[in-house]
């Protein structure tokens, strides 16, 4: 995989759309987990989700009549996203086949009995990490969850996106909080630029 170097390290860290893809594609959809995990997957890679907002889904916060899913997020104030075809459908998957009977009202719960709700963010970003093992893609062990929003927002700019229309899909309460995805699209055209006179 392209590996690209940045000079300032608190830029976020993303994949290539490729490198998403695989991850994406890592899970086993024979078995209830890997129905789980790409479901998870997409919404972290296809709607910018974080990893808190996977833990506070409820089966209710998806209106299928609308193909929407709403999520409050940290700042807590509700937001109404596009449900695309293929989250939707795999959303749908794991619902008939892939969720355990659970008393608990949250989307996503635990593959192990007993089938609680995740408490924490962290166990989305551990699900993430295997998967890109599982993938052979390497990046930072911390906010392995974080990596598929910004690989979300960075191919949304390199689509021909507005800073705008990203700030409202990531639900950026400044466009400055989005402005660092412009710096990492110039770092890594840069970067490229070096490679190929080397």
């Amino acid at each position: 995989s392209e590996v690209i170097a940045f000079c300032n390290n608190r830029l976020p860290q993303y994949l290539q759309e490729d490198e998403v893809e695989h991850v994406i594609a890592s899970c086993n959809l024979t078995t209830s987990t890997g129905k789980r995990d790409r479901a998870i997957l997409l919404l972290l890679a296809r709607l910018g989700l974080r990893a808190g907002d996977i833990t506070q889904l409820r089966v209710t916060d998806i209106d299928w009549k609308e193909a929407s899913i709403s999520v409050s997020g940290k700042s807590k104030r509700l937001t109404q996203l596009p449900l695309t075809q293929d989250v939707g459908q795999a959303i749908v998957n794991y619902l008939q086949q892939g969720r355990p009977r659970s008393d608990a009202d949250r989307l996503f719960v635990r593959a192990l009995a007993p089938f609680t709700a995740f408490e924490r963010s962290i166990a989305i970003s551990c699900l993430v990490r295997r998967a890109m093992c599982r993938a052979g893609i390497t990046r930072s062990s911390r906010g392995a969850a974080h990596v598929l929003r910004h690989s979300a927002a960075t191919s949304m700019l390199r689509n021909g996106g507005s800073l705008q229309d990203i700030a409202t899909i990531l639900r950026h309460r400044s466009i400055m909080t989005t402005q660092i995805y412009a710096k990492v699209d110039v770092d890594a055209i840069v970067a490229l630029d070096k490679e190929m006179r080397e």
